[in-house]
């Protein structure tokens, strides 16, 4: 018999750890090559671990909550052949810039007591479970790690960056008096105030779960970055719907898959891209980053009701029964957790379909690095003004509404008004000979 090691796999650019969630088999149960042994969480996506090979695992490595590296080994397993130690293929990430001292290294790798540290955090800020016990371990308070400059996803403090903190931590000048911070506003001005509030007797206390309050971060950081305007435009989409019931029995015998009317509407916000690109940018500091290629993030809910953005890449390359698999596929994938780490970045503008829930119109968040995103209103049936070379009249037409958030920094509202009128153009004057 031979001892194999899981190692974590890659799971996108940028993606360096993950944590686990729960492990789907225990030690010295037997598996088969490709089983799902393992349920994972980045800070975008749950996703599984499966076996390349058959045996049977022997010691798991990584607990439940517990973070593991890209490369690490998460388990041994026993298969069949000679002995020594086979892996799988080493993965190689980048070493920190300076290694830590033994010490460190050492209280690291010991297992960790949360629970045991006086040291509480309001959640204000994100940790993951291995910087959150080593801030506790280390007896830093939620106050210095604010202080750290995260280097990680979305500015996130990853445990390079808690480590040279803790390293460094000697040299640091004390704190200044709390008379003295005048000479520091900016940390005044971004600590949030946080009001207390009473619970009364019947009421449920229920605790978020990771990724609400991941969603909860990036909401209030991307409110917190960009300066929210929204312009409303109402639609006659009588065409569509037209065009839609002509062709989604035949589409769907043809393909094996449901023609919505998701894929009409980004094939739009991809023309209007192309009309106006200063849309499909990000903010850097002072400059501003032209996207080349054009990946529309789609806003999904899932069963659990949260929130995730799977993201349709290149979409300007794809036909309108390319979008319609390509959007079909990541729904699926989002709400039976199948997406990956890399089915989530990227994405240059972003579509929530607000209709789905019956809603007439929304104000979206922009997700940040974008700067602009389009939702769209249920499809309402309304009398409407018609004009015909014999004079107005009144018909009944299919009407929806959208609306679109921009960033102030970068859209002014000519843009940001000229852009959603090229949706509502394309969308009103569908035309109903189309192909499909």
């Amino acid at each position: 018999m031979a001892e194999y090691k899981l190692l974590l796999p890659s799971m996108g650019e940028g993606v360096m750890e993950a944590t686990i969630i729960t492990w789907l088999f225990n030690e010295g149960d037997q598996v088969k090559e490709d089983d799902s042994v393992v349920e994972i969480a980045t800070d975008k996506v749950d996703s599984d671990v499966p076996t390349p090979v058959s045996g049977k695992i022997v010691k798991i490595l990584k607990q439940k909550d517990e973070v593991a590296k890209v490369g690490e080994a998460i388990a041994i397993l026993e298969i069949e052949g000679e002995g020594g130690n086979t892996t799988t293929e080493e993965v190689k990430t980048e070493a920190p810039v300076s290694a830590p001292d033994t010490e460190t290294l050492k209280t690291i790798e010991e297992p960790l007591k949360v629970g045991n540290s006086a040291v509480e955090f309001s959640g204000d800020i994100y940790l993951s479970p291995l910087v959150k016990s080593i801030a506790q371990q280390e007896n830093i308070s939620e106050s210095e790690l604010k202080s750290i400059k995260g280097s990680g996803l979305e500015g996130r403090i990853t445990k390079e960056d808690i480590l040279a903190y803790v390293s460094n931590r000697g040299n640091q000048p004390q704190a200044a008096p709390v008379q003295q911070v005048v000479s520091t506003p900016q940390v005044v001005a971004t600590t949030p105030v946080v009001t207390p509030i009473s619970v009364a007797a019947g009421d449920e206390i229920i605790p978020m779960d990771r990724m609400r309050k991941i969603i909860a971060e990036n909401m209030v950081k991307a409110k917190h970055i960009a300066p929210h305007v929204t312009s409303f435009i109402e639609t006659d989409v009588t065409n569509v719907v037209k065009w839609r019931n002509k062709h989604k029995d035949l589409f769907e015998k043809r393909e094996g898959e449901k023609l919505t009317f998701m894929p009409i509407f980004v094939k739009a916000i991809v023309k209007a891209i192309q009309d106006y690109p200063m849309i499909n940018v990000s903010v850097n500091g002072d400059n501003i980053i032209k996207k080349k290629n054009i990946n529309i993030g789609m806003a999904t809910a899932l069963p659990d009701g949260n929130l995730i953005v799977p993201v349709i890449k290149n979409a300007d390359q794809l036909s309108l029964s390319g979008l319609a698999k390509a959007i079909n596929d990541l729904a699926f994938r989002a709400r039976n957790k199948k997406l990956r780490p890399e089915d989530t970045q990227g994405a240059t503008y972003t579509i929530s379909n607000v209709g789905s829930f019956g809603n007439l119109m929304g104000t979206p968040i922009i997700p940040q690095p974008q700067v602009a995103i389009l939702a769209i209103g249920a499809i309402v049936k309304k009398p409407a003004v018609l004009e015909t070379k014999d004079g107005d009249v009144i018909a009944i037409r299919q009407l929806m509404f959208m609306s679109h958030s921009y960033d102030h920094r970068v859209v002014d509202g000519s843009l940001g008004g000229m852009f959603l009128k090229h949706v509502h153009d394309y969308l009103q004057n569908w035309d109903l000979n189309t192909e499909i």
